[in-house]
């Protein structure tokens, strides 16, 4: 289980915001606010060897502060949020290792296979992460996507992982009900990835302490990467960063 550390920007800062909070007429529901610039996540992150971690941008007027962050470890660093098959190449240029795309794969909550095939004509299948951070309805995960607001058709399956996984390198999904709140991870979506992913991915969404990360080893079956927010010592939480890096590198 590896460790894929994490910069989420809001507003040019480095900030931790609960899952699902993000909407255009609010400010969001923010466990931390950074009074460090996100170059210096970058370059600890460097430090530590942790290459694979994510710089999300989330909303307008972060670009700045995700260029700073890609600049301090140029080839590092994965990059999301706004990307699209026009500017998924400027990022590349800026630094980013991959990019990572979102809400721009969906056109009237489908899947647009159109937008899927550009992408992977102008940026190719190595360096694109797809993010399919899903909540869960009807008993099944659904895809959600514009800031986490809107369900998509798309449910997060044996069969959907397995067709979708031909076009990138990795998956990045976030357990949208219990991401920022620190109250345990979502198990049965953990589960879901380990049975089911045929690629890397990385899950994020709850870790509050080390018996989550046990758990999320577990049932991950180690072969789930883990993203932890919040609960880090250096976003605010109680979790010892340096520790948590340890736990990852010996799980």
């Amino acid at each position: 289980m590896k460790f894929r550390p994490c910069i989420d920007l809001h507003n040019g800062k480095v900030k931790q915001i609960v899952g699902g909070s993000l909407t255009d007429d609010a400010e969001p529901e923010t466990n931390f606010v950074s009074e460090k610039p996100p170059a210096w996540y970058a370059e600890r992150y460097k430090k530590d060897g942790l290459s694979g971690g994510h710089v999300i941008k989330l909303g307008p007027g972060n670009n700045e502060a995700a260029k700073e962050a890609l600049a301090a470890w140029p080839g590092g660093l994965h990059v999301g949020g706004g990307i699209s098959a026009d500017n998924a190449h400027q990022w590349l240029e800026a630094g980013a290792s991959h990019v990572i795309i979102t809400s721009y794969l969906f056109q009237n909550h489908q899947l647009d296979p159109v937008r899927l095939d550009l992408l992977l004509e102008k940026v190719g299948k190595e360096k694109l992460m797809l993010d399919l951070s899903c909540r869960k309805k009807d008993g099944e995960y659904h895809v959600v996507i514009d800031r986490w607001q809107t369900f998509t058709n798309m449910v997060v399956n044996e069969r959907s992982l397995q067709k979708i996984s031909s076009f990138c390198s990795e998956f990045l999904i976030h357990g949208v009900d219990v991401e920022g709140k620190q109250q345990g991870i979502d198990e049965e979506l953990v589960q879901l990835l380990a049975d089911c992913c045929p690629i890397p991915c990385v899950y994020a969404g709850g870790v509050h302490d080390f018996e989550d990360l046990e758990k999320l080893n577990r049932a991950g079956q180690g072969r789930i990467d883990v993203t932890v927010g919040s609960a880090l010592d250096i976003f605010g939480g109680t979790m010892p960063y340096r520790d948590v890096v340890e736990y990852c590198r010996n799980a």
